[in-house]
């Protein structure tokens, strides 16, 4: 009888895989987009526990991160934080009720990389979850980065934050996201979950929403 206890216990102790976190996020958000009545607001909540909005806009901006003082690295994150809450949710919805077949974990120290296969309407699509490991006691993988069908969510952001930097500076690129964000924030605030889900559109997108700067501006499921 010791034994099993045993070893219950040190199973329940060891530390979520990079595959369990995906695993475990895909699982929240289909349970959580079922539920009736579910907006996209609600659906944010839900994969903000295991996808790390300001890791993500931090190594998106680049080699610019450094040079922003203390408080506009604070600004600029949360300003991230809020328009890609409301834009990868909605993208999440999207791949509910889809089939998803999970295959390689592979982790390269404190980084790591989770394959699988999205098929919604009889197209399969690759989507592959990368993760790093938070520092400290109590560590645990996080999502920072997307990428569908070999498309980067980072790499995205990153192309056009870079554009935005070189014609408006900082500032000009701050004013883009936050005016981005006000409108992906009150459109998901009055959208259901089963609005967005129902066409599956959003299960072949990267869930990246577009920064560009507005008319008179310089131009990111089931399991198996």
């Amino acid at each position: 009888m010791l034994a099993p206890l045993i070893a219950a216990t040190l199973l329940a102790a060891a530390p979520a895989t990079p595959l369990d976190t995906v695993k475990a996020g895909n699982a929240d958000v289909q349970k959580a987009a079922n539920a009736p009545g579910a907006t996209v607001d609600q659906l944010a909540a839900v994969v903000e526990k295991f996808v790390d909005f300001e890791e993500l806009a931090k190594r998106a901006l680049g080699k610019h991160w450094g040079e922003l003082k203390p408080a506009q690295q604070k600004e600029f994150a949360e300003t991230m934080k809020g328009l890609l809450r409301a834009s990868y949710a909605q993208k999440a919805i999207g791949q509910a009720n889809a089939d998803v077949k999970y295959g390689k974990e592979t982790i390269k120290g404190d980084e790591a990389t989770v394959n699988t296969t999205i098929t919604v309407k009889k197209d399969q699509i690759p989507v592959d979850y990368r993760l790093y490991k938070t520092a400290g006691k109590g560590s645990s993988w996080r999502i920072f980065d997307v990428v569908t069908d070999e498309v980067s969510l980072v790499e995205t952001y990153a192309g056009q934050f870079s554009k935005l930097w070189d014609t408006k500076g900082y500032e000009g690129l701050l004013s883009t996201l936050k005016a981005k964000r006000a409108q992906l924030e009150k459109n998901a605030a009055n959208t259901k979950a089963s609005d967005v889900s129902a066409n599956g559109e959003a299960a072949a997108s990267t869930g990246a929403a577009d920064v560009k700067a507005p008319a008179g501006q310089s131009a990111p499921a089931g399991k198996k």
